[in-house]
């Protein structure tokens, strides 16, 4: 899912903006910048690197892939996290960690492990509490996945479970909309010839197939 590659870089470099100019450039994406934090610069590039590798790993197919596809990503998550002077997780980190959740569960749910996948999923919300886009991907993930489940329960015979787990994803994807649309009705509004600033759209999540 390289949508998450492409917010972790994101990250990376909003981060890097926020430094100060400085002969030691530890951000070569941008022209000038010792970072403020580097520690949080370092959790994000190792973070780039782990989806990278996840990258590699899935675009190889097969179950075996998928395994490996989830194994840099669960040491990621699982590994040290820079914190804040409060003891918190900056926010930098918990978006990532969120995303990185929603990937995990979207991997597990292909091998079938459902349960492994939802467990994915609370985990990541534990880390996007408030409203925001992270915690409306989540719940779009949690449908998918529910859906992937009906369809395997489907799959093997069981129709009324599969017509339950159904009927939660579509409850699951119909409140992920509603995060999605408060997210879009509290944005500033944007001059229309306003840039970007570089920071990618992220593209829809995984496909149900």
């Amino acid at each position: 899912m390289r949508r998450t590659l492409l917010m972790v870089s994101a990250l990376l470099l909003a981060a890097c903006s926020k430094s100060e100019p400085s002969a030691l450039r530890s951000c070569p994406e941008l022209d000038a910048g010792t970072p403020i934090d580097p520690i949080l610069l370092a959790f994000l590039s190792r973070a780039r690197a782990a989806h990278h590798l996840a990258d590699d790993a899935d675009d190889q197919g097969g179950e075996d892939q998928l395994k490996a596809s989830a194994a840099p990503l669960e040491a990621l998550v699982s590994g040290p996290l820079p914190r804040t002077g409060s003891g918190e997780l900056a926010p930098e980190v918990r978006e990532v960690l969120a995303d990185t959740f929603a990937r995990l569960a979207d991997l597990h749910s292909r091998q079938g492990a459902f349960e492994r996948a939802l467990q994915d999923v609370q985990r990541g919300l534990d880390h996007a509490r408030e409203p925001n886009y992270f915690r409306g991907h989540l719940l779009e993930t949690e449908g998918l996945v529910e859906e992937r489940h009906a369809k395997a329960l489907e799959k093997s015979g069981d129709q009324a479970g599969a017509n339950a787990v159904r009927k939660r994803a579509i409850e699951i994807l119909e409140r992920a909309m509603e995060v999605q649309s408060g997210v879009i009705e509290r944005a500033p509004q944007t001059p229309p010839h306003a840039s970007s600033g570089g920071v990618p759209t992220p593209s829809p999540g995984p496909s149900t197939h």
